[in-house]
């Protein structure tokens, strides 16, 4: 593996009119910071829509907020009386569906189960809370794990990343059992009027808790899964090989390359393109883009991911099945939640401390 180690790394970081700018002396990485954009209360998930230049913040406490090109913010959606913001529970995650009209929401209700509901949006940006539809829920055994992850997919359906249901070390064997929704890739129909005609169909199996999910331009399905003891890891499934349809990813059989659940059968899963071991690399990946922002050439086609312990934010390049480079980009950035693209591309990188950043050149 042709690994650049930070020895291999000239990095400069000075904080410099409120962003991170930072020189990283490397083949075919350019000079790249994080611009600060603004402050939010523990943002988890951003996202955009269609022919609307703001970006849409979901916080944990269960607000999703409309942060306008002018700097302003106006609330696009209230759940914070159907939600308890606490550990890993609250809102979780956001998408609008590919034409604007409409925003999902993943988040845990008062009683810990999750709950996928649909708005639609009005012409200024926020949501009719009348027109909400509850398209899918969960029960949840522990207050962990919950996944939280939405996207669309290439075939046009809503996809949802769930936990393995939480504790630890999967005690129930749910992850890779096929009676059961918890530690899956679930697909669903974006417009189902109920839970009842939702047409749900587990993708993929073998989730850990995969917080974070993305599909990328060519439809591949990249997923950032928050390890147990030792590893965390970055899973691709390719279009070509259908996305991740019918496939498994491992866990508890296996976490990242190691094995794990001696009972548990480690036969024909994919095993993850990337992995690190905790340590001073972090203990919890917060996935994850691959980049595509026109502004960003050199980094194109790059994965970006983040950890929420370390605050490290690390690129890795990808060829075939796997991981050929990887480059620190940034170094205590904070509690990484996510780094994400949204519609047209642009990256960002949020943080449980509140601060939001775009990377650019």
């Amino acid at each position: 593996m042709d690994r650049l180690v930070r020895s291999t790394l000239v990095i400069s970081l000075c904080f410099i009119a409120g962003g991170i700018n930072l020189r990283v002396n490397a083949s075919k990485v350019p000079t790249v910071h994080l611009a600060f954009v603004a402050r939010f209360e523990k943002p988890v998930d951003i996202a955009s829509r269609a022919n609307d230049s703001g970006i849409y913040i979901a916080q944990q406490s269960g607000r999703v907020v409309r942060y306008g090109s002018n700097g302003k913010s106006t609330v696009t959606l209230d759940l914070s009386a159907l939600t308890k913001a606490e550990g890993e529970r609250g809102l979780l995650g956001l998408v609008f569906h590919p034409n604007g009209k409409s925003l999902y929401v993943n988040y845990t209700d008062t009683n810990g189960n999750t709950v996928v509901a649909r708005y639609a949006m009005k012409p200024d940006g926020s949501a009719r809370s009348s027109s909400r539809v509850v398209i899918f829920t969960l029960r949840q055994p522990y207050a962990n794990h919950n996944g939280g992850g939405l996207a669309f997919g290439p075939n046009g359906r809503l996809f949802i990343a769930t936990g393995d249901g939480g504790s630890g070390g999967d005690p129930q064997r749910r992850a890779l059992d096929l009676k059961s929704r918890l530690g899956k890739m679930l697909s669903i129909n974006p417009n189902a009027t109920s839970q009842a005609d939702n047409d749900l169909v587990i993708w993929s199996r073998g989730l850990r808790n995969p917080w974070r999910f993305e599909f990328d331009s060519q439809g591949n399905l990249w997923i950032a899964d928050v390890g147990q003891n030792k590893w965390e890891e970055v899973n691709l499934a390719r279009a070509e090989v259908g996305s991740g349809k019918g496939k498994s990813f491992g866990w508890s059989a296996f976490e990242a390359n190691s094995r794990f659940n001696a009972d548990q059968s480690a036969q024909g899963h994919l095993f993850p393109v990337y992995a690190y071991q905790h340590g001073q690399a972090g203990c919890s990946i917060s996935g994850g883009t691959r980049i595509r922002d026109p502004n960003l050439p050199s980094l194109k086609d790059w994965y970006v991911y983040g950890d929420y312990c370390s605050g490290t934010l690390t690129a890795i390049w990808v060829l075939g099945n796997k991981t050929i480079r990887t480059v620190s980009l940034a170094e205590n950035v904070g509690s990484i939640t996510a780094v994400r693209s949204v519609y047209g591309g642009a990256a960002y990188v949020l943080t449980m401390e509140g601060k939001i950043y775009r990377i650019m050149n």
